[in-house]
């Protein structure tokens, strides 16, 4: 058996993921104008997933929106300093200071089948080794002009193959690839 890695994430038409300063508030506009019970497949994704990698930044996002979205998720944050993880989540948050592939390569051994990368340096990170089998992106109607981009510094060109497109009533597109210079 392999080990799959996947991206879901959304971006602004203009290819960023967030802010400069990592504010969100652009894709909660767009979210509000999402039907009650759409989530573009978010759902159906997460039950296929073993495990979420993320970054500090991330995680750090994610810890200010309140509740923990991840339920009984195992979550492992990338980062090269320790990291505080609330009592309420150290059963399944965990943080690691290893590369994208000795991580990689440990989960492999653990037997662990699926992993979603998230937050955009550590996207980067795993792309930039290799290490990225699909990517979903979902495009959001707005231009923000300038923030911190999905992509940026790539020293290959990263060859995809369109899997899948579905566009949404509501704007969104969204773009399903898979990886094909996974080298």
């Amino acid at each position: 058996m392999s080990l799959l890695t996947s991206v879901f994430i959304a971006t602004s038409l203009d290819g960023f993921i967030a802010r400069k300063n990592g504010d969100l508030d652009w894709l909660d506009a767009a979210n509000a104008t999402v039907p009650i019970g759409e989530d573009c497949g978010y759902s159906a994704f997460m039950k296929t997933i073993d495990i979420l990698v993320m970054g500090r930044k991330t995680y750090e996002q994610v810890l200010s929106f309140g509740k923990w979205p991840y339920e009984d998720k195992n979550v492992i944050v990338l980062s090269s300093n320790t990291i505080e993880i609330p009592q309420i989540l150290s059963q399944t948050v965990s943080y690691s200071s290893e590369s994208p592939k000795e991580l990689y390569d440990r989960l492999f051994s653990e037997n662990i089948r699926r992993i979603y990368i998230d937050g955009g340096n550590t996207i980067q990170r795993f792309l930039a080794e290799g290490l990225i089998d699909e990517i979903t992106i979902t495009v959001i109607p707005v231009i923000l002009g300038s923030g911190i981009p999905l992509f940026r510094n790539v020293k290959n060109d990263i060859s995809l193959k369109l899997v899948s497109t579905k566009s949404f009533d509501f704007g969104f597109v969204q773009l399903s690839y898979e990886v094909i210079n996974n080298d």
